[in-house]
């Protein structure tokens, strides 16, 4: 009879999910993940399979507990008119918190898809679903916020933000001032009339 695990296995995915956010999947190794975890390698290998299985645990309680949560606003059946320029502004702020996790480790799927990582095929297709999910979300919210624009200037400024959004990411390791004004420049976007 198999041992029932005897692990929160939501806690150990929580601080597998931090490790790999802070130093990327090739970084983190199987000592390392143990400390973060409290589990043995073996006990990671049994309930994960592998150190991909973990890291694929990681990323999917990061788009469910992260990244979804905060564009529910803009995914809802109904869409606050203010709720994108809501959005960009609490990114801003979090860029601006230098002890947040976005403002000293960027996004986790932004930094997976600089990393070796993305050349698998199934991580890259995460990473290309979450960036349609983020442009889905914002055109969303641009919709709800200035209905009345006609579809070119829609996709443009949809495209922007997104575009922005990762861009933000990408920078905040390195520089998250610069990062929350690029955040800053797409509040301006979305707040232009028609």
């Amino acid at each position: 009879m198999a041992r029932t695990p005897s692990f929160d296995r939501e806690a150990v995915v929580r601080a597998a999910r931090t490790l790999f956010w802070t130093v990327g999947y090739e970084s983190a190794s199987i000592p390392d993940l143990e400390a973060a975890t409290g589990l043995s390698r073996s006990s990671i290998y049994n309930a994960f399979g592998s150190k991909r299985g973990l890291f694929d645990a990681a990323v999917q309680s990061y788009l469910d507990e992260i990244v979804r949560p905060r564009l529910r606003p803009l995914s809802g059946e109904v869409v606050d008119p203010d709720a994108i320029i809501a959005y960009l502004q609490g990114l801003r702020d979090a860029f601006g918190t230098l002890t947040s996790m976005p403002a000293s480790h960027g996004c986790l799927l932004v930094n997976a898809a600089g990393a070796p990582i993305a050349h698998d095929q199934k991580v890259a297709q995460v990473i290309s679903d979450y960036r349609a999910e983020l442009h889905d979300a914002f055109a969303r919210g641009v919709d709800a916020h200035t209905p009345d624009l006609d579809a070119a200037e829609r996709e443009r400024r949809v495209t922007a933000i997104t575009s922005s959004v990762v861009a933000a990411f990408a920078l905040a390791r390195i520089d998250p001032a610069e990062a929350a004004r690029g955040i800053a420049s797409a509040i301006e976007l979305v707040a232009r009339s028609a």
